[in-house]
């Protein structure tokens, strides 16, 4: 988008020797001269697709990654309420076989970090190939191992098992999600806290003419964006910022969609643009927020990342022990 939509440049936006016309766009959102009839300005034909057309792209609402969570989530609910011990049971048949299948596939989670660190096993595939098994792994072998037995708790050493393997495939979730916050996307470089400050400023000058009809748009976006950006003691800046970007995300869809709605009821021209108004201003502003929420919480999620890089091995060092334990118990005992 063009840099109207800020409404600090909304003045700006009109270059001198426009018609009156497409200058009176804003006229709807000021109240009429005193003694003067209520006559609506026309927006200008042009501004409505311009808004559209160079609103930031939104990302896909339900990406790969969002489905497959979706989906696991699902697999996870129906086993948990449908009536498995009828059919599966843990020492023979298909359970006995989901847990052979479930714990292969969490050993199988070590061979991401040995072709990282070891150069002889660059022949058996990428890093970044094996770190996309290694997600899919960490999520379908508790799966299994949960179908195994039958998302109940049983002797001693199957319950220390099971908690050491739901505690792993957690701290995966918590470190992908750390990952994601301070890389370029999920198999990205590490991004740097300057380059995300210069992606803030970037998008502080690319808006839309949208901003002609929201005088204020400007001036709520920079102050939600330091808001974003405080800090409050003893809670992590990574908490503190996704909980406020999401906050401030609906205060300015509301005062959007509220002004542009009165500006429309003013004005059959912006009534009928007004779809494509409320949807350009409202992507600019999540472009803003998701910004101004990334810089805030960089150097957090840094920390956060580095202190679970240093906790995850050893938990799933527990995992091998306690997996060990009760393979042996089950079949000697």
């Amino acid at each position: 988008m063009n840099a109207a939509i800020d409404g600090s440049r909304a003045t700006s936006a009109t270059p001198a020797g426009t018609p009156a016309q497409a200058r009176g766009a804003a006229a709807p959102l000021r109240g009429p001269r005193a003694g003067a009839p209520a006559t609506p300005a026309a927006a200008p034909r042009a501004a409505a697709p311009q808004a559209a057309a160079k609103a930031p792209a939104s990302a896909p609402r339900w990406s790969t990654a969002r489905l497959s969570l979706m989906l696991a989530l699902l697999v996870i609910l129906v086993g948990w309420l449908a009536p498995l011990g009828d059919y599966i049971t843990p020492r023979t048949g298909l359970g006995y076989a989901l847990g052979i299948v479930g714990g292969s596939l969490m050993l199988a989670l070590l061979i991401y970090p040995a072709r990282k660190r070891l150069p002889g096993l660059t022949g058996i595939g990428s890093a970044r190939a094996w770190f996309r098994i290694h997600m899919v792994l960490g999520v379908v072998g508790p799966i299994c191992i949960l179908y195994h037995c039958n998302f109940h708790l049983g002797a001693a050493n199957s319950n220390v098992a099971l908690v050491s393997m739901l505690i792993v495939a957690g701290s995966g979730i918590i470190g992908r999600y750390l990952y994601e916050r301070i890389h370029h996307g999920l198999y990205g470089r590490m991004a740097t806290l300057e380059e995300l400050r210069a992606d803030t400023e970037n998008l502080k000058t690319d808006s839309s003419g949208a901003g002609r009809l929201l005088p204020e748009f400007g001036a709520r976006l920079d102050a939600a964006e330091k808001r974003i950006g405080r800090s409050v003691p003893l809670v992590p800046k990574a908490l503190t910022a996704a909980l406020l970007s999401r906050f401030e995300r609906m205060r300015l869809h509301r005062y959007v969609h509220k002004t542009l709605r009165a500006a429309a009821a003013g004005s059959p021209t912006i009534a009928g643009h007004r779809a494509k108004f409320v949807r350009a201003a409202d992507r600019y502003s999540d472009a803003r927020l998701k910004a101004a929420r990334r810089v805030a919480e960089f150097e957090s999620c840094r920390q956060l990342f580095s202190l679970w890089h240093l906790l995850h091995l050893p938990l799933f060092g527990m995992l091998f022990i306690a997996a060990l334990v009760h393979v042996v118990a089950v079949n000697v005992y």
